[in-house]
């Protein structure tokens, strides 16, 4: 599927609701974003890697276009779908298939429509009661908690199920040697069929590329790894995509038994058609065949299965655990492999960063006053860490200060940095709990965030750890409040001029959402100095009213407009008549301003 099309049809993403969904009245679909590390993963609640369909459009009300994207606002894209496969023998002898996500074949897993099946996000250490799981504890920095099943939509073509219900659990990390990768742990219980030969796949349809580089991703080799039973999506170097930044690899971390049947197979679009009939599926997930790496540059469709688990009885749990792998480039990508090992073997267990910061934001006119005085809960300076080695009993270390002109997610600039005085650590420079960031332009948006930091552990030598900078980011608008009195609202910019770069400002006066090009419909410009309670209307100089604009706000003295007619359409060069009717007392200003384009 053409990236274009996706791109055109956002506008029809963004109004499509879960509560809308054509499942509603049987699920309660939810996605999250693993976002706290350098992967950003959207996590939905029907066990698919992907929220956004081969039509561009998303079931879950998930608003953007990238699935996965690495390293953070690089706009490179690694999935455009996939999930995992279970396959068994009935008592029956009925050979069934219940697949997430794959071409050819719709989604088979859901949630129930109960409010709390939903997706649970639980911090490392927290305690949470889950319906389905009583005080569950916290592993990574971030984990979400989900459950879905098979069974619970049965009008789905050609779907039979096993009725399977699945847990699943997924971990990311703020910081290194942790951040560029998301673990996964999926608990498969039979509720209703003994199973006979089990077999699981993960199946990738990688995307890897950066989205505005090019409408097709088809120059990507598929590799294996058996070392590290690891599926592999790599760039091939050049084309209209570029040169991408990370492969993608799916590494199956448990289990690893030797005496377990592992296939890897790689299709062609075309050739996953054949999969739509479960016998056909579960041939070649249990064939036993490794094909040999495809280097020839094309669609990644890949497959990496392993079984069988003999007898699997009703009320029984299957365990397996995979994880999304990333790197800069190939050599750190298979670097964060073999970690992933070493960070399994010891069930996750390693030093944790300090909880972020309360931090309080107070605006003015060309200044925002940042505070974070430690409250009484969550406090990063008391903060303790069993999982150290060094048996430091209160391992925080300091704060840094972020800014960003751009965006909610960065990229950042760190404005200051404080760390405990007197110790062998950092600068020394002492702990502040204040900054004010003053010569900042009224009405415009600016990012900041505090994170806290961790001593290294010095007999583990493990790094230090930092609380997510994106977790705690917030945006700010310093600016006036609404004037007691009219008569002194203008346009800005005024002239507006088409051939101006206006997102090459800083900060960007014109934004488009990430994952898409900039279009007619973000053009902006801003009416200032409005009174709390206003009507603005356009008109053009033949007098014929071009929009509407109401404004209520005690707090805001300004509103902008993308130069579209109350029509939806783009308005053309020329000059333009303003009238800004007060609400409380009647009173009208009149103005005007030119667009050039």
């Amino acid at each position: 599927m053409l990236r274009r099309n996706r791109l055109l049809l956002l506008m029809f993403v963004l109004l499509w609701a879960p509560a809308g969904s054509l499942f509603a009245q049987w699920t309660h679909l939810d996605w999250k974003m693993h976002n706290v590390g350098k992967v950003r993963q959207v996590i939905v609640n029907t066990g698919a890697l992907n929220a956004i369909d081969a039509n561009g459009f998303s079931k879950y009300g998930y608003p953007g276009l990238i699935n996965c994207e690495f390293p953070p606002n690089s706009d490179e894209e690694h999935i455009f779908k996939a999930g995992f496969w279970v396959g068994a023998i009935t008592d029956a002898g009925d050979t069934l298939v219940s697949v997430t996500k794959t071409h050819f074949t719709p989604d088979e897993f859901y949630p129930t429509n109960a409010a709390w099946d939903t997706i649970w996000v639980v911090s490392k250490g927290d305690t949470v009661n889950i319906p389905y799981w009583p005080d569950y504890v916290g592993v990574s920095d971030q984990d979400f908690v989900c459950r879905y099943s098979d069974y619970n939509v049965l009008n789905i073509k050609n779907h039979t199920p096993l009725y399977l219900e699945v847990i699943q659990t997924s971990y990311a990390w703020s910081s290194p040697p942790l951040n560029e990768f998301i673990v996964y742990r999926y608990s498969i219980i039979p509720k209703k069929l003994n199973l006979n030969k089990v077999f699981i796949s993960i199946w990738l349809h990688g995307e890897v590329g950066n989205i505005r580089a090019a409408e097709n991703y088809i120059d990507e080799y598929s590799l294996y790894f058996p070392k590290y039973q690891m599926i592999v999506d790599e760039d091939a170097k050049g084309g209209d995509d570029g040169d991408a930044i990370s492969p993608i690899g799916m590494e199956i971390l448990s289990p690893r038994d030797s005496t377990l049947r592992w296939s890897f197979k790689w299709y062609t679009h075309e050739g996953l058609a054949a999969l739509a009939r479960d016998p056909n599926r579960y041939r070649d997930m249990s064939g036993g065949e490794i094909m040999q790496d495809r280097m020839e540059p094309a669609r990644a469709h890949m497959v990496l299965s392993f079984g069988p688990f003999e007898r699997v009885k009703v009320g029984d749990t299957l365990h397996f655990e995979m994880a999304e792998v990333f790197g800069y480039g190939m050599k750190d990508m298979m670097k964060n492999a073999k970690y992933l090992e070493f960070l399994r073997a010891k069930k996750y267990r390693v030093p944790s960063p300090p909880p972020k910061p309360f931090l309080k934001l107070t605006i003015k006119s060309h200044e925002v006053h940042l505070s974070w005085k430690p409250t009484d809960h969550d406090n990063p300076e008391t903060y303790q860490d069993s999982y150290r080695g060094d048996n430091e009993t209160v391992p925080f270390e300091g704060y840094r200060l972020y800014k960003s002109t751009q965006s909610i997610t960065g990229p950042w600039t760190l404005l200051a940095e404080y760390d405990l005085p007197n110790d062998v650590y950092g600068s020394n420079t002492g702990l502040e709990h204040d900054y004010t960031d003053v010569g900042l332009l009224n009405n415009m948006e600016y990012y900041y965030s505090v994170t806290a930091f961790s001593k290294p552990d010095t007999v583990t030598h493990f790094p230090s750890q930092e609380s997510s900078v994106d977790a705690n980011a917030r945006v700010v608008i310093p600016g006036t409040g609404p004037p007691k009195s009219l008569g002194k609202v203008i346009v800005v910019p005024n002239p507006y001029r088409g051939d101006a770069d206006y997102n090459a400002y800083n900060p960007e006066w014109e934004k488009n959402p990430p994952g898409r090009p900039w279009m007619e419909q973000d053009r902006r410009v801003q009416f200032i100095n409005l009174p709390a309670r206003c009507e603005i209307k356009v008109y053009t100089l033949a007098g014929d009213l071009v929009t509407t604009i109401l404004h209520n706000d005690p707090d805001r003295g300004y509103e902008d407009w993308n130069l579209t007619s109350h029509q939806g359409q783009a308005i053309s060069s020329g000059i333009y008549l303003f009238t800004v009717k007060e609400t409380q007392n009647n009173n009208i200003q009149v103005g005007k301003f030119v667009v050039i384009k």
